[in-house]
């Protein structure tokens, strides 16, 4: 593993880096430029800017590893006050949420985070938008993907996220693509064992391409979230083989991150789908953003040291 992304890594979970962080004069513009803001209000602003620039969007309330049926709670009804304001706003057709498990009560008990997830699966279907199941680390795949399966006998648009530097994610891939489901293809961004993760930058980008491959070719709907420059050309390429049109599959891109890019392939016909964060528990999201693309730490180091 690149030592600057263990190293990043590694102070997501430090108190003293994170408080360091949260106080220091400038944080909250260096954050913004990745996190829509605390508050709902601050998401439907968001949102609704990049919805008038032609792209979609997906919400992720921030929040993990609840280990507090209360604080569980308090995520899905956060959720559900975004749901509803998307629907108030006429923007339900163009946004949907994504929602870690964690947050709602998976560290806690499976059985929890199903029933927490399925209220926040309710409040989107009456809002008419979708859901999709973040992914965590290893330890969670097999609980989420459970959870995915039930949850998707109510709610078929539910959409699963895989993750290319786990090696078991090619099969997971095979599994899912006979279905009409929506699948999210990511590189993966937690600290994981070599002896279920690929380790080394160009293995995780091969089995991204050779994951590619498997949903372009299955039933249902890839959603590739990648900044890479390299692979979205290979995608293009990969897509027309297989008779994809735009439309037929989408590009998810995290906000704050090649907006131009984002801009571009819209242009082209691309749906192109803007993950979008907000809320109080920005650090460790921020953390593992850097840590997918160690570049964007200069940025940050910069910002945090300079005069305003």
């Amino acid at each position: 593993m690149n030592p600057l992304r263990s190293l990043i890594l590694a102070a997501a979970g430090n108190d003293v880096i994170r408080r360091v962080v949260a106080t220091a004069p400038v944080s909250r513009d260096v954050v913004r430029r990745f996190v829509a803001g605390e508050s709902t209000a601050d998401a439907i602003d968001v949102t609704r800017r990049l919805v008038d620039a032609g792209l979609t969007v997906t919400l992720d309330h921030l929040g993990e590893d609840t280990t507090d049926a209360r604080l569980a709670d308090q995520s899905v009804r956060a959720y559900e006050e975004v749901l509803d304001a998307l629907h108030a706003d006429g923007l339900a057709d163009r946004a949907e949420v994504s929602v870690k498990l964690s947050a709602v009560g998976q560290l806690l008990d499976e059985d929890l985070a199903f029933e927490n997830a399925s209220r926040i699966c309710a409040a989107a279907a009456r809002c008419g938008t979708t859901v999709t199941l973040d992914m965590e680390d290893h330890t969670t795949t097999d609980s989420t993907l459970r959870v995915l399966a039930e949850l998707r006998r109510t709610w078929p648009w539910v959409g699963a996220v895989l993750q290319s530097y786990l090696r078991r994610t090619e099969e997971d891939c095979a599994r899912l693509a006979g279905s009409d489901l929506r699948v999210r293809l990511c590189k993966g961004a937690y600290a994981e064992p070599p002896e279920v993760a690929f380790t080394e930058a160009l293995d995780v980008d091969r089995s991204y391409v050779r994951c590619v491959n498997v949903l372009l070719a299955g039933e249902g709907y890839p959603m590739f979230a990648t900044h890479d420059p390299r692979l979205v050309p290979i995608i293009d390429a990969r897509a027309e083989f297989h008779g994809r049109k735009p439309g037929s599959f989408e590009y998810q891109m995290l906000y704050g991150i090649r907006p131009e890019e984002q801009r571009r392939l819209a242009g082209l016909g691309h749906t192109v789908r803007v993950y979008v964060p907000y809320g109080v528990q920005w650090y460790g999201y921020l953390m593992r953003r850097l840590a997918e693309r160690p570049a964007n730490t200069a940025f940050f180091l910069r910002a945090l040291t300079s005069r305003t």
